[in-house]
């Protein structure tokens, strides 16, 4: 009877529509003339037989996979996505500076800044590390419209820029990831240039006067190579390209409005030939890639800002997805499929990844949330993302509320026995300690529905730091009194469930620590800012950018935070923790700025919406949220804000016929 071939139009049911139970391929034996099939030896794989059936989306998956979901009956498959998302800000906004380097490991060097942006260039320099950026060391030069820049985050170059002259210059510097050193000087002095290759062998191209010139780096000196065919200023080139592969692309190519250019030349090492155009002509954009994969995003079309992305293939040029907002005059560095943009002029902290994957990128962010009922600076809270709790409060007037938050919605809990303020705190929302606050010496356990005086503790305080359990709890520092000196105290006291002892005193005396300090014990304890003074009982306070650790003996000062601030909310481990919001200048100078701790260093991290500080705040540095606190004017805060990680998940689509 010949060859029988099983396919899925052996499982389609009387009505016409596929048999989801049955991908197998089985072949009814009404669907067949010869039913005893006595010359059949083998059948073929169905088409079936190599689907998956799960009744979940199963994990991990790859590009191309395909499985047939039960539960959904549904055919899903994984692709590839392709767009940019938010990155945490520059700690320094500014634009017109030199990026390099890659994605997960770039750096930013120099360009202005200002409202409008100064014309003098500045020496900062910015390391990202995939979650936020760092400071660096200085460049030697201040400089601006340092777009030639190239390498890597532990071995880059930057050339050429505009410094404080403000003529052009033909310095050039030498990165080794956290030293700038001079290395020898352009041929030709000029800004604007497109740079790409490496510390040893580096690319310069085009720059001020829209001049054709092309010159190599060799590790020591520069020396000309053969000019562009077209001479220009303000062009993007592919950063990650290489001396003797490269490419240009867009810039000024003539004077006058509006002198955009979407010409495209790629270099061999030797000559420049130029190539198809990019589809949008600007100036103004950057670039990421190599030579045969390169991407250009953003810019000036001769009217206005855009946020136009293309992509080269090594021949041809094609619309991709578009920048989060209309940006120019930023810098750029990565890959084709993992490219970075930093800062600009919309706004001077912008960062933006792009990202070709199988997954799609959601980025951190913090949202805001149901506020709670009571609207008051110096709370007190901690808990878990889905499980925190508030208490107290100090403005107007001291207070008892407590408050339960479920993760979505504030709930009324039990009323604290003492009305008081700006206490340490550690704990659940059913097993949770109050200790001093509002220089005052009661303590208080709560068990999820009533608070219950304890044992108090002996040094009177308020605003001190505080982290631990119910029943191992450390409460630093503080005040220890009022006006008109307002004395910060060194001591240390640690609780085990039933007792007070003595702990190992502070370094030096600090104070203003609501809200910025946690623990899981007594001996696993974190703090970040707050303020000093010269002496006990002296004035005037100072904040401190200080960040310090206790494991139950000793106090180790770790790296410091990147904004000097008093009472800000942290929440997180020794580890891995958030801190955002606080008092600047220790005088009800609010900020938005947030900051991620790996447990070595910090970094930037997205910005709160309302500036605050000293209120409560509970999680991990994955999911978490802060409410409350004094937005540095009347009245006091209700505002609950709360901060998500970046997720990543595979990009899972249904196969349909559409």
């Amino acid at each position: 009877m010949g060859t029988i071939k099983r396919n899925f139009y052996n499982n389609i049911t009387p009505t016409g529509k596929f048999d989801s139970a049955d991908l197998t391929g089985t072949i009814p034996a009404t669907n067949v003339a010869d039913a005893s099939l006595t010359n059949v030896t083998s059948v073929p794989a169905s088409v079936g037989d190599l689907v998956q059936k799960v009744a979940s989306d199963p994990t991990p998956v790859g590009a191309g996979d395909v499985w047939y979901n039960t539960t959904s009956n549904a055919l899903k498959s994984v692709v590839l996505s392709q767009a940019w998302s938010s990155g945490a800000p520059l700690s320094v906004g500014r634009q017109t500076g030199g990026g390099f380097g890659t994605q997960t490991a770039g750096v930013l060097a120099g360009g202005n800044y200002g409202s409008p942006p100064t014309l003098l260039g500045v020496t900062n320099t910015e390391e990202y590390n995939g979650s936020g950026w760092s400071p660096s060391g200085n460049l030697s030069t201040a400089r601006r419209y340092l777009s030639g820049a190239a390498g890597t985050q532990t071995s880059g170059i930057v050339f050429g820029g505009f410094d404080a002259s403000p003529g052009a210059t033909a310095a050039t510097e030498e990165y080794d990831g956290s030293t700038w050193t001079s290395g020898g000087n352009l041929v030709n002095a000029r800004g604007n240039l497109g740079g790409s290759g490496t510390q040893t062998a580096a690319l310069g191209v085009g720059g001020t006067g829209r001049v054709a010139f092309s010159e190599e780096y060799n590790g020591t000196s520069w020396s000309e190579g053969n000019n562009l065919n077209t001479g220009r200023s303000l062009a993007a080139s592919s950063k990650n390209g290489l001396q003797t592969a490269s490419l240009v692309f867009g810039g000024s190519s003539a004077p006058g409005a509006p002198g955009t250019s979407a010409d495209t030349e790629s270099y061999d090492g030797t000559s420049w030939t130029t190539v198809n155009s990019m589809n949008q002509a600007k100036d103004l954009s950057t670039g990421a890639g190599t030579q045969t994969a390169a991407l250009s995003f953003g810019g000036y079309d001769g009217s206005s800002t855009i946020n136009n992305t293309e992509s080269w293939d090594g021949t041809n040029w094609s619309t991709a997805p578009t920048l989060g907002s209309p940006n120019n005059q930023h810098a750029g560095t990565g890959l084709q499929t993992a490219a970075l943009s930093i800062g600009g002029s919309s706004p001077l902290t912008a960062t933006e990844e792009y990202n070709v994957s199988t997954n799609l990128i959601t980025a951190a962010a913090w949202a805001s949330a149901n506020s709670q009922s009571v609207p008051s600076y110096n709370r007190s809270g901690w808990g878990t993302a889905e499980a925190g709790w508030l208490a107290g409060g100090g403005y107007p007037s001291v207070k008892t509320d407590t408050e339960e938050y479920d993760g979505t919605n504030w709930t009324s809990g039990g009323s604290l026995n003492t009305a008081r303020g700006a206490a340490s705190v550690g704990g659940s929302q059913t097993a949770a300690i109050f200790a001093s606050g509002s220089r005052n010496t009661a303590v208080e356990l709560y068990d999820g529905s009533t608070w219950t005086s304890t044992t108090s503790i002996p040094t009177i305080r308020n605003a001190a730091g505080g982290g631990g359990t119910q029943t191992s709890l450390v409460v630093f520092g503080g005040t220890t009194a009022g006006a008109p000196t307002y004395p910060i105290s060194t001591a240390v006291e640690e609780w085990n469930g039933s007792a007070w002892t003595t702990g190992t005193s502070l370094p030096s005396v600090r104070g203003s620590m609501n809200g910025s300090a946690f623990g899981t014990s007594s001996d696993d304890v974190f703090s970040a800012g707050g303020v000093t003074a010269p002496a006990p009982g002296a004035i005037p306070h100072s904040v401190t950018s200080e960040t310090l650790s206790y494991n139950g003996t000793t106090w180790t000062e770790e790296a410091d935070i990147l904004t000097a601030r008093a009472s800000p909310y942290a929440f997180g481990t020794s580890g891995s923790a958030i801190i955002a919001g606080g008092d600047t200048n220790n005088s009800g100078a609010t900020s938005v700025l947030s900051e991620q701790w790996n447990g070595t260093s910090w970094s930037t991290n997205p910005s709160i919406a309302t500036a605050r500080y000293t209120g409560g705040r509970a999680g991990t540095s994955s999911s978490g949220w802060i409410g409350g606190g004094y937005p540095g004017n009347d009245p006091s805060s209700s505002a609950t804000e709360e901060f998500t990680g970046e997720t990543v998940a595979a990009n899972i689509v249904e196969i349909t016929t559409s």
